[in-house]
């Protein structure tokens, strides 16, 4: 017997605890037969293990891994090969050898009479609570295939739309590490020279070049108090962001920042709209939808629009009544849009469209933001630059008048 950790729906309700069983397909039957919709199961001694190895980001399987799988098999069973087959055949083809060990394990569970989703659903690290939902949803409606090519495609629409947001956030990160690079190279190596030159001609130094000086000699006298200094602050932001307070107020700083908030709002909607019309096209249960969907969005406000929504719809209230109530994180349309597709019996094709509206959105303001940015650097670098050729030509022109 081993101990297992696991998490369940039961009435819309989230439960994660602990317990003993012979292994993971006793315990999920178990759990099945007790009226819980398994999420995932896991060995808590492997989850332990898993938590102190270091080298567990090279053997990780990425986005692009799942989006293939989706699409691969989804176009191989729709080709008429059946699923055991069409893993094989994935399995060797694969270059990731962590995916062919979680291939041939889904092969080994579906050989034991397990269905793929009850397979993919043992590994929650690899496959989501979304893909396994619409994967389900896909076996019970027939259309296996179909569900798979949607899950890809909304893996690949998530996957671009945080590439997007990512791309136009690198430049200027980039940029600024290399200034702090180089004014640090400045401060140790070059500074130290003029300062030597300045002491041999007793120059009175002027304020902004004492400043520099101070802050090279700290540098160079005080190194290893730095870096410990900064090792102390990073670990300090990492673990504040990482408890819940922490992540609250991040998630509060994203709404309420400048340029930032407004694309924080759309890049939300966008994946709250994508999720909820792949997951209610595939026929996922609507509650069961708005719980999976809430656990694809980051940001914590949103997750309690989306807690909120679910417990509405059990009330016998209209899905799209709390998105309009929370126009403050949901833009207007999103509500009204969902409203109108609610009438018309077509909602998940006014959620595929928000969705587009937003994408499209997203992708001209990273644009934006990059066309922004880069002036905006600029004159930080001239000022950083200037700053430091005055403070130390100043001296210069100080001797030029005392002589």
């Amino acid at each position: 017997m081993a101990i297992f950790r696991y998490k369940v729906i039961k009435d819309g309700e989230r439960l994660e605890d602990v317990r003993e069983a012979a292994d993971k397909f006793a315990l999920s039957q178990a759990l099945e037969r007790e009226g819980y919709a398994v999420i995932w199961v896991e060995d808590e001694a492997n989850r332990k293990k898993e938590k102190i190895d270091v080298l567990a980001f090279l053997k990780r399987i990425s986005t692009h891994d799942r989006i293939s799988f989706a699409r691969n098999l989804g176009a191989m069973i729709n080709a008429g090969l059946p699923l055991t087959r069409a893993l094989s055949v994935l399995n060797r083809q694969s270059v990731n050898q962590k995916l062919k060990e979680v291939l041939l394990g889904i092969t080994t569970s579906i050989s034991q009479g397990k269905t793929l989703s009850e397979s993919l659903k043992l590994y929650p690290k690899v496959f989501s609570n979304l893909f396994v939902s619409m994967v389900k949803a896909g076996e019970e409606s027939g259309n296996l295939s179909g569900s798979l090519r949607l899950v890809s495609d909304q893996l690949e629409k998530n996957y671009l739309l945080i590439k997007k947001v990512r791309g136009a956030l690198m430049y200027p990160a980039v940029i600024f590490c290399i200034m702090m690079m180089i004014g640090i190279l400045m401060m140790v190596y070059v500074v130290p020279t003029l300062t030597t030159t300045f002491q041999e001609l007793k120059v009175q130094l002027p304020l902004p070049t004492r400043m520099i000086i101070f802050l090279s000699e700290f540098l160079r006298n005080d190194a290893l108090m730095v870096i410990a200094g900064a090792v102390i602050v990073g670990a300090f932001f990492y673990y504040t962001f990482r408890s819940k307070t922490g992540k609250r107020f991040l998630d509060t700083l994203f709404l309420k920042f400048p340029i930032i908030g407004p694309m924080t709002r759309e890049v939300n909607s966008a994946r709250t709209s994508r999720t909820l019309s792949s997951l209610l096209s595939s026929g996922v249960d609507v509650v069961i939808s708005l719980n999976v969907t809430r656990d694809v969005v980051q940001n914590s406000y949103y997750k309690e629009v989306l807690d909120k929504a679910a417990e509405s719809i059990q009330k016998g209230r209209s899905i799209s009544q709390v998105f309009v109530e929370n126009s403050n994180l949901y833009p207007v349309f999103v509500g009204e849009m969902m409203s109108v597709g609610e009438e018309t019996g077509k909602i998940g094709e006014m959620l595929t469209g928000i969705a587009e509206f937003y994408e499209e959105e997203v992708d001209q303001k990273t644009k934006n933001l990059s066309t922004i940015i880069e002036p905006l650097l600029m004159v930080v670098i001239g000022a950083a630059v200037g700053f430091f050729a005055i403070a130390m030509l100043m001296p210069t022109y100080s001797l030029v008048d005392a002589i």
